[in-house]
């Protein structure tokens, strides 16, 4: 009875040892994205499948401003395109001539990426965050949702210093998708447009928004 006392203390321990880690992770990462009220850079893109196979590769550009505003724009080998203004989501693929917009707050179940831009502590507390240190100036933070609810399943973010350099995307398939950053700098006053998406012409609509209930 006293080993079974014993071993089950330690668990106990060990869980809030873990979950006191965790909380501390999450603060440190939270403190870092704070300080970036706008971000844009070019990126390049790598995606390799679960045997580490090489899949496709690409550029585009890439920028994110608080509150709940990104533009993610992939330029090459086949462009798409999306776009969240603070309400809205767009997701444009010009080769199929379509849009999928939803509410940004189905985006925050969509993938772990909308950490972000976002700051609330409701968002946040749908995701695990736990801290790899590489170097003596660069870390990562792994980020997990806590109830799967996309094709995303994991997320990671790199920093060198306070400057976000990477991340990287794994789906339920095991594919990985890196993505890194380069050319980093603020988001300028002229370029505030690139959060406004303007609906091409002959294009198809998916309206996956929430409808009110009255």
């Amino acid at each position: 009875m006293n080993k079974r006392i014993t071993v089950l203390s330690l668990f106990i321990t060990t869980s809030m040892l873990t979950a006191a880690a965790q909380a501390d992770d999450a603060k440190e990462l939270r403190t870092k994205l704070a300080k970036i009220d706008s971000l844009h850079a070019t990126f390049s893109q790598q995606v390799t499948d679960i045997n580490n196979k090489p899949i496709q590769s690409g550029n585009g550009v890439f920028a994110l401003a608080f509150p709940n505003q990104f533009y993610w724009h992939l330029t090459e080998p086949d462009e798409s395109l999306i776009v969240a203004d603070g309400a809205n989501l767009w997701v444009f693929n010009p080769f199929a001539e379509e849009v999928t917009v939803m509410d940004v707050s189905q985006a925050v179940d969509a993938s772990p990426m909308a950490l972000l831009v976002h700051r609330d502590d409701e968002t946040w507390n749908k995701y695990t965050v736990m801290k790899r240190q590489n170097k003596a100036k660069s870390s990562c933070f792994d980020i997990q949702p806590k109830k799967l609810n996309s094709s995303v399943v994991a997320v990671s973010v790199c920093f060198n210093g306070e400057q976000l350099t990477q991340f990287n995307l794994t789906d339920e398939q095991g594919n990985l998708s890196q993505f890194q950053l380069s050319a980093q700098r603020a988001v300028s006053a002229t370029e505030k447009s690139l959060f406004k998406f303007a609906i091409p012409d002959n294009v198809e609509i998916d309206d996956q928004r929430l409808k009110q209930v009255n």
